[in-house]
């Protein structure tokens, strides 16, 4: 009578051990034993982080086992448990198959677990697995659905609430109590409520902003401090803050930016023209079109609240650094757009660059960090579970990459971009202008903008010194083809050429969801309804691995270095901007957030930018999905070429006071969790 062992992990999360009765029945390809309770006399069966082992009895061999069926039964009360994986030891040649889970089983249900090896459709051509895949899709598609949570946006979770998504793809409990930690920890050490009671008023002198500022500090946010009146740090800001991504070279001025050879033949180092000096690729662009006629936030009839959509001309100086020579605060030229320049009065010179320096926070916030990362991340985590099965590879790629991703975006739309949330109390874009700018961006949003090298390359920026210390680039690019080459070896392992990925037709429809309910059908923006070749398939999932990990820890772990000085990044503006030169130095007090605004502000980036004490780093896969052998050596070289990186980034940083690590692979998360 062959018996076989099953061993069963419990997972390490908060209450992921269960009282209830739990059954097994092992499925062989030649017929399945009966089930099974599993339960062991005198002894605390499935507690967090328990390993279990027990034997299973069958009359005949089983042959070989393809899935393990897992049932739980409620003690008394529903009592939730998180199963990590199944192994099972045949007792004909003693070897383990394990069987990744890594779900909750919620109430009285059944979960059909496969064995961890990856397959894709074709190849599996036993009825019996085909119709379990099937029914797997079945039951998720009902799971996960898509809508349209405002007219113009990309699709997302159908949810109302955190509390309405399925108990998979919600906030472990340690994760909601270290994101509510954390903010509470920065209203404490803000002493936000000590300044709500003044929650209009203004600042009286700059030197006041630090009465917010100096309980929490880093060294990037106090160079910020001491140098964010500078050219200079101004035009660093665009290579290596926290929008590295607005900046383009320009090769002749647009019309409605009349700049001329005169008005800034101060700033051009090198004795050239203006003219000669786009020629030569020494001038960048920064224009803030997007925010042409967006409707400032008009929610507190008490405070008016403004938006520029400003244009700021840079250029690469003889020391090649970048420097601001222009700025105009208006897309439309005129006599009451003036183009203020370095050599005008300080003042007025100022205020222009805090004018660009708020604009660039909210295409930041809403366009960079909640669009081209949260809301896209999405799309691919619902498609990824709508329409691949946990066998499939492409699912257990892409998973790592997904985690608590649905979770936060449910949470953004329930408390922070909806009505009466943060974007209302704090910044300009609230009472709708948020929703603007995500819809006017979406409508032009294409998938080779959405991939480092082609957005490098439309803006003019994919040579290595054009300009210098992009250090965004540099680095990026760098973890970009690490991504690339990992999944590139891990995909031509399952897929022998072209033929197999057009026919994986579950790999077809998961493209087809993506680009017509996710993307909602955007012929435009080019993503592939179909993938024809293996390289198609490595782009798109490349893609998605990167701007979940890479590109996210990139516009928003600097938040609080950057955006912690009030007057660099300003999340709203109390006066218009000026229509003439000649500015007093109290005005610039009196656009500026005021005290109360200034504190919702730093409450939220302080939150936004620290590392979960369980933080997973690109690289890391604590949830084995795979098994096979060649994927787990392409694992472990990618983590050996993640750790050289990190290691070459660290060096160069050695001894500066002004780093740039948010793209370190040691400092990239594996998904968009915060």
């Amino acid at each position: 009578m062959p018996v076989y062992v099953v061993t069963i992990c419990t997972g390490k999360k908060y209450f992921a051990g269960t009282d209830d009765y739990i059954y097994i029945r092992l499925d062989g390809m030649e017929q399945s034993s009966d089930v099974v309770l599993l339960d062991k006399p005198w002894y605390n069966d499935f507690e967090r982080g328990a390993v279990d082992a027990y034997e299973v009895e069958s009359v005949e061999d089983l042959g070989d086992i393809w899935a393990v069926s897992l049932t739980k039964r409620n003690f008394l009360l529903t009592d939730d448990w998180f199963c990590s994986w199944v192994a099972v030891r045949d007792p004909r040649h003693g070897l383990s198959v394990t069987f990744p889970c890594y779900r909750w089983l919620r109430g009285n249900c059944s979960v059909i677990l496969r064995a961890g090896c990856a397959i894709i459709p074709q190849k599996d051509t036993d009825p019996r697995l085909r119709q379990q895949r099937m029914k797997e899709l079945e039951e998720r598609q009902k799971l996960y659905r898509w809508q349209e949570w405002q007219p113009g946006f990309l699709g997302s979770i159908d949810a109302a609430k955190h509390s309405d998504l399925p108990r998979d793809v919600q906030f472990d409990s340690e994760k909601a109590v270290h994101f509510l930690a954390n903010y509470t920890k920065a209203m404490e050490n803000l002493c936000v409520n000590h300044f709500m009671h003044m929650f209009q008023s203004s600042w009286s002198d700059f030197s006041d902003y630090e009465k917010i500022f100096v309980r929490i500090k880093n060294t990037v946010s106090e160079y910020v401090k001491e140098h964010w009146e500078s050219d200079l740090l101004f035009g660093y800001q665009f290579l290596a803050g926290c929008n590295p991504v607005v900046l383009r070279q320009c090769r002749d001025l647009p019309a409605k930016f009349p700049v001329t050879t005169e008005m800034v033949k101060t700033s051009l180092e090198r004795g050239l023209t203006l003219e000669n000096e786009l020629k030569a690729g020494n001038i960048f662009l920064a224009d803030y079109d997007l925010l042409d006629n967006v409707s400032a936030n008009a929610t507190d009839p008490c405070t008016m609240q403004h938006i520029a959509a400003p244009i700021c001309l840079l250029y690469r100086n003889g020391h090649d650094k970048l420097v601001p020579i222009a700025i105009q605060l208006s897309q439309t030229p005129g006599p009451s757009a003036p183009i203020f320049l370095p050599t005008d009065d300080p003042t007025d010179w100022l205020l222009a660059k805090i004018w660009v320096r708020s604009s660039d926070f909210h295409i930041h916030q809403t366009v960079t960090h909640l669009l081209r990362t949260h809301l896209v991340c999405e799309v691919f985590a619902i498609a990824t579970l709508r329409q691949l099965p946990a066998v499939h590879p492409l699912y257990k790629l892409l998973t790592p990459h997904t985690r608590f991703t649905i979770a936060i975006n449910t949470k953004a739309r329930e408390e922070l971009i909806c009505e009466c949330g943060l974007f209302d109390k704090a910044n300009a874009t609230g009472g709708g202008g948020h929703v603007e700018l995500v819809r006017r961006s979406a409508a032009s949003l294409t998938l080779k903008s959405l991939q480092l090298p082609g957005d490098l390359e439309e803006r003019g920026l994919a040579e290595p010194d054009s300009p210098p210390y992009y250090h965004y680039r540099d680095d990026g690019l760098a973890v970009w083809k690490t991504i690339h080459r990992y999944v590139t070896e891990v995909l031509a392992g399952y897929y022998s050429d072209d033929d197999a990925v057009r026919g994986d037709w579950e790999l077809q429809a998961w493209s087809a969801d993506i680009l017509v309910n996710g993307f909602r059908n955007n012929r435009k923006s080019g993503f592939p309804e179909s993938l024809n070749t293996l390289e198609d398939v490595v782009e798109i999932a490349t893609t998605a691995i990167f701007l979940a990990s890479a590109q996210h820890a990139a516009v928003n772990f600097g938040q609080f270095d950057w955006y912690s000085w009030i007057p660099n990044a300003s999340p709203t503006m109390r006066r218009p901007p000026p229509t003439e030169k000649g500015s007093e130095r109290e005005l610039l007090l009196e656009t500026l957030a005021d005290r109360g605004r200034s504190a919702w502000h730093l409450g939220a980036v302080w939150a936004l930018s620290q590392f979960e004490d369980d933080e997973v780093f690109l690289g890391n896969f604590p949830d084995q999905l795979f098994v096979d052998q060649h994927t787990l050596a392409a694992q472990d070289r990618f983590r050996e070429e993640l750790h050289a990186l990190s290691s070459s980034i660290t060096a160069r940083n050695r001894g500066k006071r002004l780093v740039y690590n948010y793209l370190s692979p040691d400092r990239i998360p594996n998904s968009v969790a915060v």
